[in-house]
């Protein structure tokens, strides 16, 4: 194996069976998977997240799963420098690295030529102030003369902060930082996609599965661990709607419908998402599952004999 072994990367909405893929084509390239869904970081969150049980993973190693606490943020930083970390592991022993999940931007983080400047709480700090006291107007303004891309795609005040922050810590427009379809090395994309109206039958079959499995208990002992504290990890489909019911505020049918319609929801986001990347190779998630398997197979094979 040597370092222009491409890395693969199974992408795609939700639901679409990135996971069972991935550990199928670990099994016939020698590969390792690389957890890229933000969500699978965390402790605790199994059943709602989709997370793979042991036994299903079939021996194949699986890497930056639970590694966080609920209460902890997610930083896409951080992630990019331990995934690329594992890449050069992986394959120094041989194998392939199989990145597999729907966070986009988490796998643009590890696959593309993406920079992640960085932060002065100070700064940070004043900015919010100003914010506070005098409005976004004046903010605004000087953001444009700076920056006039940014200004044109900020719609929050935080990542109106954010954008000038950047600029003050690193005398660069904000808009310099954005991610380049160019891949940091050789890789590889696979998605999986199909007909709407059966991806929607999937996801509801599948919320409804993980009521059956025990998403309220799950909800209830991370709720015992902070989990309405976590700045990443209360937003995860499936445990808001379901503290709902913990508080009153909605049952069991209602917070399902609710995580199969926001399940829905975010699904297409993702398809939008990973569409506008052109250099995926797209299967479909209905075909004979060893159809795709070859398929993926092949693919690869081709890419790292070019």
């Amino acid at each position: 194996m040597t370092p222009n072994v491409p890395v693969l990367a199974v992408v795609g909405p939700t639901g679409t069976g990135k996971s069972d893929l991935a550990v199928a084509l670990a099994h016939e390239i020698g590969g390792e998977v690389v957890n890229a869904d933000s969500m699978q970081f965390y402790r605790g969150m199994d059943i709602g997240t989709a997370k793979l049980p042991l036994p299903e993973r079939e021996g194949i190693p699986h890497h930056l799963l639970d590694i966080l606490e609920v209460r902890d943020e997610a930083s896409v930083a951080d992630f990019q420098t331990m995934a690329r970390q594992h890449f050069d592991d992986i394959i120094s022993r041989g194998k392939v690295p199989i990145v597999v999940g729907g966070s986009g931007l988490y796998v643009r983080a590890a696959l593309d030529v993406l920079e992640f400047p960085g932060t002065d709480p100070q700064v940070r700090h004043r900015l919010e102030d100003e914010l506070i006291a005098r409005g976004r107007g004046p903010l605004m303004d000087r953001l444009k003369a700076v920056d006039p891309e940014s200004a044109a795609r900020v719609k929050d005040d935080r990542r109106l902060v954010r954008a000038l922050e950047v600029h003050e810590v690193t005398g660069r427009p904000f808009s310099s930082f954005m991610p380049r379809r160019e891949y940091a090395r050789p890789a590889l994309q696979v998605g999986l996609d199909g007909d709407r109206h059966l991806l929607h039958e999937r996801l509801a079959r599948r919320v409804h599965t993980m009521v059956d499995q025990g998403l309220l208990d799950e909800v209830t002992r991370l709720d015992q661990v902070g989990l309405r504290e976590g700045k990443t990890a209360s937003k995860a489909l499936g445990y808001g709607q379901f503290l709902r019911v913990l508080d009153g505020e909605a049952d069991v049918s209602e917070a399902a419908e609710e995580t199969i319609v926001a399940t829905r929801q975010f699904a297409r986001r993702q398809i939008t998402w990973f569409r506008a990347d052109p250099r995926i190779t797209w299967l479909d998630f209905s075909d004979p599952f060893a159809e795709n398997v070859n398929a993926a197979v092949e693919l690869f094979r081709t890419a790292t004999e070019g």
